[in-house]
């Protein structure tokens, strides 16, 4: 792998616009593009007006959908923010006095969105007169008219970048579609719904007709726009800090409750992370391995006695989960060392397919080799049709992955089926006989591109002050969050003098610290055996942290959690 360069993140804004914070906070505002100190104060009365194109089309129809009594059914996609969208979705529609079900396609059989399949599937289970997708429609012109030949009105509320025109829908709710001036376009899928919900909420209540209480929902919302790694712009964070605030007072769906007690997590100690590491990965466990419907049914159920038999099982197929995934990222690394490739050339891109790996961790598996050898990697599996390979691609800073695969798509017309997605993560179709083809053009179009983007870079805070290591420290950061994705947590950087150090199950490496006005301090570096090279006999060491506290036996210290060590 390439040397990691370190460098400190530029400033967006200018530290000078914050005066109530001492000159450290100050200059990790700017670096994260924080406009004042008003973009501090996370509350709902901040959050951006709904001038949203669509959005008035779109509430009329719903509206009298529920008047008459209409069959109304959900179409979701089966992530966390699909699942989370859907179940939005059901119990806000259901509290308005609403007739609604959901269809979550199974991605194994159905694929992505609404296809013209799910359009016939939700009319022989449904027969609905009014068909709303979330999370998903924005390219699904031939469902649109498949539903509409099957006599359903259609609304598509999605927040997926597109480059074309939309569906001919009856309404379409998104961001980020041509001719939108939603100031937002980070809003996640089940930010998307929540703005159509809330809207349609106090259009009813203008009304006199039944209403659903937003609030009540926000555990969900902050859940799906973590767990899809929306950037958290000032409008996410927003919605982000009061849905984990609600969930750390238990004031959240059973499901959410029940899903924190079985990983072990104590609500009122949450963070907004948990969201993204702890929560995501075992509602999307369920749309990877099985079916959607347990994560939904999770989200929906209405006491602790239901919630905790779903939850079981997504815990269940997030341990399946994590087998099968750690089994393929071995095959994968184990074929790319059968490749032979000199680690200082490595291909500009990393594209593999093998007939047995699971559809459902293809995308994690990319991921995680994209982070190990900082290439965008797409990884392959096999389709049910055994004509065509579905691949999921994730890429770096600097290479707009979706665009890269539409500009293939747009060359060779005959390659790609299907493909979708944002700038960091895509998912396209391919038929496997053209796999070699795909990928020698995909990777010739990433090797023209500027070299510089494939030098991983470790951004930081730069240097801590010497009267900032303190516990006090942690909390004032803490109480800044969320952190996340455009965001990011702060990290900084300096050179330690080592007193003394031992190996924690022979893989985690503890480090006694003294900075230079004689404080003590303690560092921790997990799995340091396999990444990074210790020489206990060198009494420097230079690191990238973050700042943590330790609890030990009642004691809580400040601690260093190591993100990169070097001598």
């Amino acid at each position: 792998m390439s040397k990691i360069q370190i460098k400190q993140r530029p400033f967006l804004t200018r530290p000078e616009n914050f005066q109530g914070v001492s000159p450290f906070i100050a200059q990790i505002l700017a670096r994260r593009g924080v406009e004042s100190e008003q973009q501090l104060e996370l509350k709902l009365k901040h959050l951006l007006a709904p001038a949203m194109k669509g959005l008035d089309q779109a509430i009329q129809l719903m509206d009298q959908a529920i008047d008459q009594q209409k069959k109304i059914v959900i179409v979701g996609d089966y992530d966390a923010d699909g699942a989370t969208s859907t179940a939005l979705m059901v119990l806000a529609l259901r509290e308005m006095g609403a007739q609604v079900q959901y269809l979550v396609p199974d991605r194994f059989k159905y694929g992505y969105g609404l296809t013209p399949a799910i359009a016939d599937l939700a009319q022989v289970t449904a027969q609905p007169e009014l068909l709303i997708t979330v999370d998903n429609g924005i390219s699904s012109h031939a469902g649109v008219e498949q539903a509409q030949a099957n006599g359903m009105q259609v609304i598509i509320t999605d927040h997926h970048l597109t480059t074309k025109d939309t569906p001919a829908a009856e309404a379409v709710v998104n961001p980020n579609q041509l001719g939108c001036d939603f100031p937002s376009k980070a809003l996640a899928g089940v930010g998307v719904a929540f703005y159509v919900l809330a809207n349609l909420s106090s259009h009813r209540a203008k009304q006199n007709k039944s209403t659903a209480k937003m609030t009540q929902y926000l555990d969900l919302i902050a859940l799906g726009t973590y767990a899809d790694v929306a950037s958290l712009d000032y409008n996410n964070r927003i919605l982000v800090d009061a849905g984990v605030k609600k969930i750390q007072q238990n004031l959240c769906r059973p499901g959410i409750s029940a899903l924190l007690d079985i990983a072990g997590r104590e609500p009122a100690e949450l963070k907004a992370s948990d969201l993204g590491f702890v929560l995501g990965p075992r509602i999307n466990a369920a749309g990877r391995m099985d079916t959607m419907d347990i994560g939904i049914e999770c989200l929906l159920a209405a006491d602790m006695q239901t919630a905790y038999a779903f939850a079981r099982q997504l815990n269940d197929l997030n341990v399946e989960r994590r087998q099968v995934e750690s089994q393929m990222k071995q095959e994968a690394l184990t074929e790319l060392d059968a490749l032979q490739f000199d680690q200082e050339k490595l291909p500009a891109a990393l594209i593999m397919f093998n007939e047995q790996w699971h559809q459902g961790v293809i995308g994690i598996v990319a991921g995680r080799l994209k982070e190990q050898f900082h290439r965008p990697s797409i990884v392959f599996a096999a389709d049910q049709d055994g004509v065509h390979i579905k691949g999921s691609a994730r890429s770096i800073e600097g290479i707009h992955i979706r665009d890269c695969i539409e500009m293939v798509a747009e060359q060779h017309p005959h390659l790609i089926s299907h493909f979708g997605g944002h700038a960091a993560a895509a998912g396209l179709t391919i038929r496997k006989e053209h796999f070699e083809e795909f990928s020698q053009l995909f990777e010739q179009l990433i090797a023209s591109m500027d070299e510089t983007l494939f030098q991983a870079i470790l951004w930081t805070d730069g240097i801590l002050p010497a009267s900032e290591f303190q516990l006090s420290t942690v909390d004032f950061l803490q109480h800044l969050s969320p952190w996340g994705q455009k965001f990011p947590s702060p990290v900084f950087e300096g050179e330690f003098q080592v007193v003394d150090y031992r190996w924690l199950k022979e893989t985690h490496l503890k480090l006694q610290l003294v900075l230079e006005n004689g404080q003590g301090v303690d560092a921790i570096a997990f799995g340091a055996a396999e990444k990074y090279q210790f020489d206990a006999m060198n009494s420097k060491v230079r690191l990238v942290y973050e700042l943590d506290k330790n609890t030990f036996n009642g004691h809580t210290r400040l601690q260093l959690r190591v993100l990169h060590l070097e001598q």
